[in-house]
């Protein structure tokens, strides 16, 4: 097969390209950065002048400048500061950031296992994690937690950020917890042994009728593929016969568990992604070469502004074998590989090392010009304000960045994996007292009161009987709204009219969560997808364009709208 020849990459500058080395040198203290990671590229003698005047200037501050600094603080600014004048991607963390940047792709953390909601100042917990520590020494669903060891959590000052801090810890470790619970008077003493919490990738897996079956993934982290393995298995078991694959707001994460994943629904060895950087060491081709379980049957891929990355990868190879129906809206267009450089002090820097291109030649990067960030930040303003997020023909295609699909179908790359179908973004129930009820919690914390008083008659019932039977009644949204008042959010007669829908779905969904969510030991929020997906106007769209999957994973591009295949 002959590779097509990808973009001409954009050229750096010589001092432009090794400044990040200059500082990865300077923190690492004597690492052998140079040998380890930049072998083949520059010797380290000519980026010597410039790491010289960097440590001659920073040790006149600390010697001899007026006033106290704290270096530490200089050396960070001035490595976030010089790498925006590279690409938008490259990116530096100091070693709480690269530590909680970590955390969201490892497999879990240690902490105490609950779900909590700031309310009111308050923290509390809305459940504590199936089989984590806090289940079982019994704390409950709506317990406050009013100290952690001997400090106060509660009152003006609480964040998110303070409630993870405090609760989360080494495992082993013990923390003290004062709990209140309501019907009794006095608080409640819990002492919690942290362990391991586990997290997950796969948020929902479910079969929508007989045929049909739905997987949401949210990232791409070190369990994902392994997760999506159990979750297609048990779909197959179920009697899946065509697939929903839903990434919309998938940010990305680890490119090999997304082409494994790609590869699961590809046959043969066909390509699945190919990267090209300025060092050759950085190029690879990955293809398909395991016996997928999903190879035959009708996939939907379903993709938003919010999809990126290892998204993009995983939608640009099903699209590019004709293998998936791509349904949505244009994805994010982050088209750049970026090789985490762990410094001394357990920062890190995450260096822009080549680009990846899908398998029709693809670069789905985005426009950036190099040192203009706040440019590139700004382009879902654009998208918006432009009305490409809600009328297709307001997507302006490059004719020089035309590809095409093993079938022979027209593709674009330059910006994004552009959708077969394209559904605009849907604001018709949107409203400021909606966005007012999520910024208090108020439809969360109504969910998990009316759950607290009605437990028992809803455990009665199996969550297809409540799913098919409940609804939120219009006493419920009453008093939901009472809540709110009494929480200072106004009362607007018209915009509850347009956002009942939301508010209504929103409720039915949470408490199905709170009361059978967290009875599930496989970390999956089905409960929530099936009640809302219903009202998402592209899983609607979704459900209707199966009779076009079908008729792509056959090869007949008749009925389309597309180009025929070509000999």
């Amino acid at each position: 097969m002959n590779e097509p020849t990808p973009d001409k990459p954009v050229q750096n500058s010589r001092t432009v390209v090794r400044l990040p080395i200059i500082l990865s040198i300077t923190m690492a203290a004597g690492m052998l950065l140079g040998a380890t990671f930049f072998s083949g590229g520059r010797k380290l003698t000519e980026v010597a002048k410039g790491y010289a005047k960097f440590r001659e200037v920073l040790m006149l501050i600390e010697n001899n400048y007026v006033d106290s600094v704290n270096t530490d603080e200089l050396v960070d600014y001035s490595i976030q500061k010089m790498l925006e004048k590279l690409d938008p991607h490259t990116t530096y963390f100091n070693a709480d950031e690269a530590s909680a940047a970590r955390s969201q792709l490892e497999s879990g953390f240690d902490g105490i296992g609950v779900e909590f909601n700031l309310f009111n100042d308050t923290v509390f917990v809305v459940t504590p994690l199936s089989g984590g520590p806090s289940e079982t020494v019994g704390i409950q669903s709506g317990d406050r937690i009013l100290k952690v060891n001997g400090e106060p959590l509660s009152g003006p000052g609480v964040t998110n950020a303070k409630v993870f801090k405090m609760l989360r810890g080494r495992r082993g470790t013990e923390v003290k917890l004062e709990i209140g619970r309501t019907g009794v008077k006095d608080p409640m003493v819990f002492n919690v042994k942290r362990d391991r919490i586990p997290t997950y990738s796969v948020e929902a897996a479910y079969m929508v009728d007989e045929e049909i079956g739905y997987i949401k993934i949210s990232r791409f982290s070190e369990t994902t593929y392994d997760e999506f393995k159990n979750a297609l298995s048990s779909l197959k078991a179920s009697g899946l016969k065509k697939l929903m694959l839903d990434l919309r707001g998938n940010p990305g994460g680890y490119m090999e568990r997304a082409t494994s994943i790609a590869d699961e629904m590809i046959a043969g060895n066909k390509l699945l992604v190919y990267t090209d950087g300025k060092d050759s060491r950085f190029d690879r081709q990955t293809r398909a070469h395991v016996t997928g379980m999903f190879e035959e049957g009708p996939v939907i891929v379903m993709v938003d502004e919010g999809s990126a990355s290892a998204s993009e990868i995983v939608a640009g190879a099903l699209q590019d074998h004709d293998r998936a129906l791509v349904v949505g809206r244009r994805s994010f267009g982050k088209g750049l590989v970026q090789m985490p450089v762990k410094l001394s002090d357990g920062s890190e820097l995450r260096l822009t090392i080549s680009r990846y291109f899908t398998p029709s030649g693809r670069s789905i990067q985005k426009p950036y010009e190099l040192g203009k960030g706040d440019e590139y930040e700004r382009d879902m303003k654009k998208r918006f304000e432009s009305g490409e997020l809600f009328v297709q023909d307001s997507i302006k295609f490059d004719p020089k960045l035309r590809y095409k699909t093993e079938g022979g179908r027209v593709v674009y790359g330059g910006g994004g994996i552009m959708p077969d179908v394209f559904v605009p973004r849907d604001t018709s129930m949107n409203s400021k007292y909606l966005f007012e009820l999520y910024a208090k919690n108020i439809i969360r914390d109504y969910a998990l009161r009316y759950v607290s008083a009605n437990q028992k008659k809803l455990e009665k019932m199996s969550f297809k009987e409540y799913l098919t039977t409940f609804s939120v009644t219009d006493a419920m949204v009453a008093d939901l709204v009472q809540e709110a008042s009494k929480a200072g959010i106004k009362r607007n007669d018209s915009e509850l009219s347009r956002s009942k829908p939301v508010i209504v779905a929103q409720t039915k969904a949470l408490i199905g969560r709170y009361v059978w969510g967290r009875q599930r030991k496989d970390g999956l929020s089905n409960e929530i997808y099936q009640v809302l997906n219903p009202i998402d106007n592209i899983y609607r769209e979704a459900m209707r364009q199966f009779s076009k999957a079908e008729a792509l994973e056959k090869g007949d591009f008749s009925s389309l709208n597309l180009p025929k295949k070509e000999d």
